[in-house]
């Protein structure tokens, strides 16, 4: 099956760092993989072309919520805890996990985005955004996670593009908040 950008629920533009919701006129700073951009297993990249959001996690957590393996732990993100735990990749306040839509790329052996565990969620807000830093999934403000969360439902289509993404003006959408765009 293929899609048109016009269907798309979520567009992120991982030359420009930037996520985007067409259907609500919201734009957000993201950080993706620091090694790049690929779907290869194991490779720490950030995969590209169309997904599903699979699975939503946090419903309801409060924010900073800490979650290994899609649990909360049941403890909220601190500056106390992250020197407690020096070598944690901080998954917090939601997750939206991706589903890979096409056979061979993203999707099936060596390359799934669902078996890699890629994921949209929050991070500690100390961390930079607008610059790739993650371990392959999309990281954002906890509190634009949480409102992106909100107003997106499990099973919408998300599309990742390597390039500049023409069909959105980011001067022109409407940004969720100042804090967005600090780095």
């Amino acid at each position: 099956m293929s899609y048109t950008l016009e269907q798309a629920d979520i567009l992120i533009d991982l030359e420009q760092q930037l996520l985007y919701l067409p259907q609500h006129n919201k734009l957000y700073l993201i950080s993706s993989g620091k090694n790049g951009i690929g779907e290869q297993e194991n490779s720490g990249k950030t995969p590209r072309g169309w997904h599903r959001i699979a699975e939503k996690f946090g419903e309801h957590l409060p924010i900073n919520t800490v979650f290994i393996a899609r649990q909360p732990t049941g403890e909220i993100y601190s500056p106390s805890l992250a020197v407690q735990n020096p070598q944690r990749d901080w998954i917090l306040s939601r997750i939206l996990w991706l589903d890979g839509l096409e056979l061979g790329f993203n999707q099936g052996q060596g390359c799934d985005s669902k078996q890699r565990y890629i994921y949209i969620h929050g991070t500690p807000d100390t961390e930079p955004m607008g610059i790739p830093v993650s371990h392959g999934c999309i990281r954002m403000r906890n509190q634009d996670v949480v409102e992106v969360f909100d107003l997106v439902q499990q099973g919408a289509l998300v599309y990742l593009s390597e390039t500049k993404i023409e069909s959105f003006n980011p001067v022109q959408a409407n940004l969720s908040s100042e804090k967005t765009f600090s780095i």
